[in-house]
């Protein structure tokens, strides 16, 4: 059964214009449209995305402002109860992603004396455009003994293999890899936290949690209707990033096309993820001149040193000061730029993280860096090949964590989310 939640006199008198906002509703139902900005936007707290489609919810969806990422090591079980496991997510994940219960009950409901289905903390509190996105690491396929556990080995896609060591990496195994992930995204961390929680509960005995983590202040923007973010350096993060209006560069760049290589995987596209720790205290005594030199933009309107506004295309030729290019050879802006890796573009949805203080005294923060791509090989590796060989970023940054995964394409009503990969 489905829960209710109560709601404020606030929320109360938004949803009265619920009605009058139904193009919006119209057009996130139908899936594979951004929502156009109206003058009146819905209430982000009943905000909704539908979960089954063509494609998983999460990518080009207009990316929220909280991100609970974890990955999963898979137990020692059989195939079926792996399908089981994904079917059990799958019904969790569509009910909590219209704001109900995790399970079949409501928390406050169900059998007294069992323990409820739902953990309840998301109670009240509405969808807040809640998305969960579902992904298949390489080890689910092959373990590292080259182990077929569930008989998809030969299933693999050509292109899900482990990411190659870049220069500079110095990757951690405890929050590197893992056989599941899962992302959730909403605007209130709550109901984020909230689904992690309850899809790690229904996955214990058959799944176990590798790590997790949380994020906040979305790095890069997935539609034209958002404005471009800034990261923890305080720079405007994602500028050239694709944008879920621009369909035929989605299509180019982020989804699988039937053909590419495992007929599964048609509608899906791939995730990497790299958690990117960055060295705040240097970066805070640098000088604002040093700090726009490594970047190649402005740190206020985040133009390019050339010249123009932030959507302004660079102009790498353009001299300085020495007779040097104005936007540094090795600038971020211009190793990461499509004209210096072969047109590769790829779909940016990273977030910031605070993980505390080290034992040093120092903040552990930075940026968890996701993405999506139709092939990591052509998109993420030659750019990141780029970048790890001369940024002059890499001063102030280092690589901890790294995971490829394979996010196949959305769930059918009455059906769950991989389920072509496990089909005879």
């Amino acid at each position: 059964m489905a829960r209710t939640f109560r709601i404020s006199r606030r929320r109360a008198l938004s949803l009265a214009g619920v009605t009058a906002a139904a193009g919006v509703g119209a057009g996130v139902a139908a899936g594979r449209a951004t929502p156009e900005a109206t003058a009146s936007p819905p209430d982000p707290d009943v905000l909704s995305y539908p979960f089954h489609g063509e494609h998983q919810a999460g990518i080009t969806t207009p990316a929220q402002d909280r991100l609970h990422f974890v990955a999963f090591d898979v137990d020692d079980i059989s195939r079926e109860e792996l399908i089981g496991l994904l079917e059990d997510w799958t019904s969790a994940a569509a009910r909590m992603s219209q704001g109900g219960s995790a399970g079949d009950f409501a928390p406050d409901a169900g059998p007294y004396e069992a323990p409820p289905e739902d953990t309840g903390e998301a109670m009240d509190l509405g969808p807040t455009g809640l998305t969960i996105t579902f992904g298949f690491g390489p080890t689910l396929f092959t373990t590292a003994d080259g182990t077929d556990r569930f008989g998809i080995a030969d299933r693999r896609p050509r292109v899900l293999t482990e990411l190659p060591t870049f220069a500079g990496d110095m990757l951690q195994e405890r929050i590197s890899g893992g056989d599941l992930c899962i992302q959730a995204c909403a605007d209130d961390p709550q109901v984020a936290v909230h689904a992690v929680r309850n899809l790690s509960r229904i996955a214990f005995g058959r799944a176990s949690l590798r790590y997790s983590q949380l994020g906040f202040g979305r790095t890069s923007s997935t539609s034209t209707a958002q404005v471009t973010p800034r990261n923890l350096f305080g720079f405007k993060d994602g500028t050239a990033n694709v944008k879920a209006e621009d369909s035929a560069a989605v299509d180019e760049h982020v989804w699988v096309a039937e053909g590419d290589d495992q007929a599964w995987m048609a509608g899906g596209s791939y995730l990497v993820s790299r958690k990117v720790r960055m060295n705040v205290e240097p970066w805070d005594r640098t000088r604002l001149s040093e700090q726009e030199r490594s970047i190649g933009r402005t740190k206020g309107s985040g133009a390019p040193l050339s010249g123009g506004d932030e959507f302004t295309a660079p102009d790498f030729t353009m001299p300085g000061s020495g007779g040097q290019p104005i936007i540094a050879e090795h600038s971020h802006v211009r190793l990461a730029h499509p004209d210096s890796n072969g047109g590769a573009r790829m779909l940016r949805r990273g977030y910031n993280y605070v993980d505390g203080n080290d034992d040093l005294g120092r903040l552990d923060a930075g940026l968890f860096f996701i993405c999506f791509q139709r092939d990591p090989e052509r998109s993420f590796i030659p750019v990141q090949t780029s970048l790890a060989g001369s940024d002059i970023l890499n001063e102030y940054i280092r690589h901890i964590g790294s995971g490829i995964f394979a996010v196949p394409g959305g769930a059918a009503e009455g059906s769950y989310v991989g389920a072509r990969l496990f089909e005879a």
